[in-house]
């Protein structure tokens, strides 16, 4: 099924190539010193126990382990929201909801996205000289402007929305997402019966749909190639590149994933968890072949894991909010509570990050605008306040500290979008929620 308004997103399409068609390769000649190159993997709702370096109890990533075991491990390191297009929102501009003015996610039917009054990280290392690429989810607007072909990516390609939210043209699902926890909590038989390995959701290229229904199955196979060729095309050029990669996963599982990465009939979510593990391992070893001593890989989440959909969900680890769950409510997505945004995050640059450190920093997803501003030269927008800092002295092992405050949004379980709702102070942590229409 095609979606009518996406029609005018293809507008211009004809002159472009099919291949990058928007990226310009080539390289001046003239002599410069070299920037470094960025990759930064984002997962959707990949809880802080998933990752095995962080948690005993999983043994499903051994890419990320071996890449914490190279680099350094982030154990206080926290989501900028505890929901999808905040979090994105806030990495790329290294400002919080209240004030990129995106407070809550972008449903199928928005018609807006990311105001455009705001600069993108990629914007800034566009005019900096670098190349910029976007592989995976975007959420942040998908009419007109607000694609990210108009926000500072030079190459696209990726889906618009999580890989469960249907057609961009049709309030709802096209297909059932995978069935949410039964009422007693207890885990269904066979979680993948009610999931679907294609839906309508629509694959770009640049401003180009090449696949509707998008299927799944071999998403994540796709993925690694656009980004492997990229860093390959952008390496061999001489211009430095930033590439973003919005992960499918985990969010939850929709279909089954590959034999390869699913050895054994493990459960559909530690398999789905191999296969996210796989893909940043086949990226890494893009990077470490091309331009491994001149490319910062940053990882992290956009925010905890969907908690409501039961063995279809990854770990908070020990942050289970033990007071949220008695009174009836969930540690993670969407909430304040610790589970919801704090995520796994690592660094890896051989010669300048250290090897094997675990940092205790209190640290952001608001900080990697300002930090790879920072390593690139380049200067941040002026005229606004940023929430993040540069993170560059905790980078290279210069400094133990990070934030000293740090605020934590609502995102969607109580109150208003977007309002502060939790403070982080040290080693404290208050929570402040107002309640409407209270009676003595």
């Amino acid at each position: 099924m095609a979606c009518p308004f996406l029609k005018v997103l293809l507008v211009g399409v004809s002159f472009l190539g099919c291949l990058y068609p928007l990226v310009d390769f080539s390289f001046s000649g003239e002599t410069r010193e070299q920037k470094p190159n960025f990759v930064i993997i984002l997962a959707d709702d990949m809880g802080w126990g998933d990752l095995g370096a962080n948690w005993a109890e999983t043994k499903d990533t051994a890419n990320l382990d071996k890449m914490a075991a190279e680099g350094m491990r982030f154990v206080d390191f926290h989501a900028a929201a505890s929901t999808c297009s905040p979090s994105r929102a806030a990495l790329l501009t290294g400002r919080l909801g209240l004030r990129n003015g995106v407070p809550h996610n972008f449903a199928v039917t928005s018609v807006g996205g990311l105001p455009l009054n705001e600069t993108t990280l990629a914007e800034v290392l566009q005019r900096a000289g670098y190349v910029t690429g976007l592989i995976g989810k975007w959420h942040l607007g998908h009419h007109g402007s607000y694609h990210p072909n108009f926000r500072g990516f030079d190459y696209y390609f990726g889906i618009p929305y999580s890989h469960d939210m249907g057609c961009t043209d049709t309030p709802g699902y096209n297909h059932p997402p995978c069935p949410a926890c039964p009422r007693g909590g207890r885990p269904s038989r066979n979680p993948e019966k009610d999931c679907h390995s294609d839906v309508a959701l629509p694959l770009y290229e640049n401003l180009s749909i090449v696949e509707q229904p998008v299927n799944l199955s071999g998403l994540t196979q796709k993925y690694a190639e656009k980004a492997t060729q990229f860093i390959q095309r952008a390496s061999a050029s001489g211009r430095p590149f930033l590439l973003y990669v919005g992960l499918a996963h985990m969010h939850v599982p929709l279909s089954r994933t590959l034999p390869s990465a699913e050895p054994g009939g493990r459960r559909p979510y530690s398999a789905a968890l191999r296969e996210m593990d796989s893909l940043v391992g086949q990226i890494k070893d893009k990077v470490d072949l091309t331009a491994k001593n001149n490319t910062f890989l940053w990882f992290t989440g956009d925010n905890g894991p969907w908690a409501q959909k039961c063995e279809l969900a990854g770990s908070v680890g020990p942050f289970t909010g033990s007071w949220q769950t008695r009174q009836g409510g969930s540690p993670a997505k969407q909430t304040t509570w610790e589970g919801g945004h704090r995520v796994p995050a690592l660094a890896y640059w051989p010669s300048r990050v250290p090897v094997n450190v675990t940092s205790t920093a209190l640290l952001s997803v608001l900080d990697i605008f300002p930090t790879v501003v920072a390593l690139a030269g380049a200067s941040l927008p002026q005229g606004r306040h940023f929430d993040g800092l540069d993170a560059s002295e905790v980078l290279f092992g210069r400094a133990q500290a990070g934030h000293r405050v740090l605020f934590h949004p609502n995102s969607g379980a109580a109150g208003e979008d977007g309002a502060l709702q939790t403070v982080r102070v040290e080693r404290y942590k208050a929570f402040f929620i107002t309640e409407r229409n209270c009676t003595a």
